[in-house]
């Protein structure tokens, strides 16, 4: 049975892949290196999935001298050691490939950087299975989840895609509002670091990747 959807995106961070191990300590780094107290781990988990120039405005209080100091040193740890310390979800590689082998466009969503999320999708060998790889702009002036949409439903639109019924999935509520920003419904993995309290306005929750496959109608297809 061919999925109700005709195209699809995906987030990556608390979705696809575990990436707070090398978010947390490239942060503790950028923390350390600006002379700053570094917060509780639990307070920095609160960093995964969001815009990071948002966080460095709204969770460290940062000014915009300290938010452009602050991304340097971050960048310049994350890109070349916290990247590779992700580790994808079980099961979600093989959800991955069921989709790309059912032919419905299938694009990343998410607010990292478009650099280091295809690193990501590499060390894990799924980035052959995305027709786009869509996230933050290389100076993040497009990190919004809304804004990361947008510029997906761009790139799949471009490349033909029929744009009639997308769907979108994700573990936090940026994803569900950004989604919703441009009438795209979300489907919500409990497996991420979002709180029950962020699962409201998806339309589906689920607690595995083959309970994924199955709101997406391609069940069969992990088989």
């Amino acid at each position: 049975m061919p999925s109700p959807y005709t195209a699809i995106l995906i987030d990556l961070d608390g979705t696809i892949v575990d990436s707070a191990p090398g978010i947390l300590s490239s942060l503790t780094h950028m923390y350390e290196q600006m002379g700053l107290p570094v917060p509780a781990p639990a307070d920095l988990l609160k960093w995964v999935g969001p815009p990071l120039l948002e966080s460095l405005r709204e969770f460290a209080g940062f000014d915009e001298e300290q938010v452009a100091e602050a991304l340097a040193i971050y960048r310049a740890d994350y890109f070349t050691r916290g990247v590779h310390d992700a580790t994808v979800f079980p099961g979600v590689p093989d959800a991955v490939r069921a989709i790309a082998a059912s032919g419905v466009p299938l694009s990343l969503a998410t607010s990292k950087p478009e650099e280091p999320a295809t690193i990501i999708l590499n060390d894990v060998g799924i980035a052959s299975c995305f027709d786009e790889i869509t996230g933050a702009s290389a100076d993040e002036v497009r990190s919004a989840k809304a804004d990361v949409v947008e510029e997906a439903l761009k790139r799949l639109k471009a490349g033909g895609a029929d744009l009639s019924r997308v769907v979108h999935i994700g573990d936090r509520i940026h994803d569900v509002e950004g989604a919703a920003a441009h009438g795209v419904p979300t489907i919500f993995v409990s497996w991420g670091y979002g709180t029950p309290a962020e699962q409201t306005g998806a339309i589906a929750v689920v607690a595995s990747a083959d309970e994924l496959l199955a709101e997406l109608g391609l069940a069969a297809a992990a088989a």
